[in-house]
């Protein structure tokens, strides 16, 4: 990790689940850190944690429904640390949803955030990548974009829609920096279920579904650590500059979905 060292990072829906873990996992590699988040007094809190470690944590509050709040922070980070060497597009959505009975609210925010955002800070950090030796994008996917789950009832139609579109824009993105000839490497990292917050979220399904649907879904109930995918995020940039891994997927062992 040698040429990371001193670094900056930008993890988006950096303050709790994956994107925390992440922070953490690269402060201690001596990384400077940008997370975005909208709750920036979450992110500042890991920054007195993390005080101590070689990197540093920097909190930028940030909207990712908002293009403006997303230009604004790489505004600020060009202007703080004159570029951006690795990207982490960490933050996701998911709403308990059906194409049949869905709401055209929570399919617009659903693709604002795993979708249009990606595309935003990508496209941000690309253009301050310019001048950068070693430069990164690491697109955290799911496994929900390789394929749909089996669960039934299906909730969840809109989210895998937005998981493969996040794979394409990963090929895209590659496939535009070969033609310009410029090294950067694009990883997709696909996890499985991971026991976050957003995960917590399908505890409200009780409410909504019988015992037998609720009976289904606890047998799916093995889950990834946050830690796991930040550890996955470590492996992949430890890779020798000539070694890029354009997917990545991980599950929990016995995951049936």
């Amino acid at each position: 990790m040698e040429r990371w060292a001193d670094k900056v990072a930008v993890v988006t829906g950096a303050s709790a689940g994956i994107g925390a873990e992440v922070v953490k996992a690269l402060v201690k590699k001596g990384f400077t850190v940008v997370g975005l988040a909208r709750r920036k007094n979450r992110v500042q809190e890991l920054a007195t944690e993390l005080k101590e470690e070689p990197g540093k944590l920097h909190a930028c509050e940030c909207d990712l429904t908002k293009e403006e709040d997303i230009l604004a922070a790489f505004r600020w980070i060009k202007a703080q640390w004159g570029g951006v060497d690795v990207l982490v597009n960490n933050a996701g959505v998911f709403k308990l949803s059906t194409l049949t009975n869905g709401h055209t609210e929570d399919w617009k925010h659903i693709l604002d955030i795993n979708v249009l955002a990606v595309c935003i800070c990508t496209r941000e950090s690309m253009q301050l990548m310019e001048d950068r030796e070693h430069c990164h994008v690491i697109n955290i996917c799911s496994v929900a974009g390789h394929r749909i789950p089996n669960l039934v009832p299906s909730f969840l139609h809109v989210y895998p829609a937005s998981k493969h579109a996040l794979r394409a824009i990963s090929d895209s993105l590659r496939a535009e920096c070969a033609r310009n000839k410029r090294r950067i490497k694009v990883t997709n990292l696909s996890p499985g279920t991971v026991q976050t917050e957003m995960a917590a979220g399908l505890g409200n399904l009780s409410e909504k579904l019988t015992e037998e649907d609720m009976a289904e879904l606890s047998q799916h109930k093995v889950t990834l650590q946050s830690k796991d995918i930040a550890d996955a995020v470590l492996y992949v940039l430890e890779t020798p500059p000539h070694v890029e891994i354009r997917e990545l997927i991980i599950e929990p062992l016995g995951a049936v979905l």
